[in-house]
This record gives structure tokens, C-alpha cells and sequence, in this order.
């Protein structure tokens, strides 16, 4: 019996093949109950450029005061944009969006289109 971990990665593997026939970077999303994170690997070598979460100390300050923490769209909100910053620092224009098999929707979309509006283009 597969469970629902498994699906979603059988899910994400056709989006990663896809994704690696473009040769392009790939922004990445993993998200739990607590926290979401993303971030952007390089095509050539697998490595990772730029990332961002709801761990790191400067978006928990941000988070602090709030309910749900890094759990909710805020917070999403938060790391796309964060992302994007980053990745703009680094010279990263513009990657292909790997949702890792979860549904566009909520975090992940909310994660998605702060990026989107901070400038990076996928």
C-alpha cells in the first residue's frame, strides 16, 4: 500500500523530469505542518544557489508576535519573497517551479506568487 508521502513523490518525479530536460534552475518547496521551506538548485550540478525558510533567525523575528507562526500563507508569503531577494543578489533571474508533488495551493501558491512579485520570473 503506498502512503501519501510516496504519492507525492511519485508525483513530483514527473515535474523533476520535466524540469531537468529544460536545463534550468529549479525552485524547490517542502513544507510541513510548522514550517515551509524553498529553494532554488542549480541545473548543472545539483547544488543548492539560494534558500530560504521559516527557521532561519531573521524570519522567525519577523514571525514572532504572530499565531501559526511558520505554518500559514503569511509566512509563505514571507519566504517567497525572501527567496527572490536572495536569489536576485545571486544573479538568478529566472527558474522553473518545482512544486514537489503538493497541490498549487495555499502555502505553495502564496509561496509562488510573492516570488513572482519580488521579480523572479518561472
Amino acid at each position: 500500500m503506498i502512503n501519501k508521502k510516496q504519492s507525492r513523490l511519485r508525483r513530483a518525479r514527473a515535474t523533476r523530469a520535466r524540469i531537468l530536460l529544460q536545463k534550468v534552475d529549479r525552485l524547490t518547496v517542502h513544507r510541513t505542518n510548522l514550517h515551509i521551506y524553498a529553494s532554488i538548485i542549480s541545473a548543472d550540478n545539483g547544488r543548492t544557489l539560494v534558500s530560504a525558510s521559516t527557521v532561519e533567525p531573521e524570519v522567525r523575528a519577523q514571525l514572532a508576535n504572530v499565531s501559526g507562526r511558520g505554518g500559514n500563507v503569511a509566512a509563505a508569503k514571507l519566504v517567497g519573497t525572501r527567496l527572490a531577494e536572495k536569489a536576485k543578489a545571486a544573479g538568478i533571474e529566472s527558474c522553473a517551479f518545482d512544486r514537489s508533488g503538493y497541490r498549487y495551493h495555499g502555502r505553495v501558491a502564496a509561496l509562488a506568487e510573492a516570488a513572482r512579485e519580488a521579480g523572479l520570473k518561472f
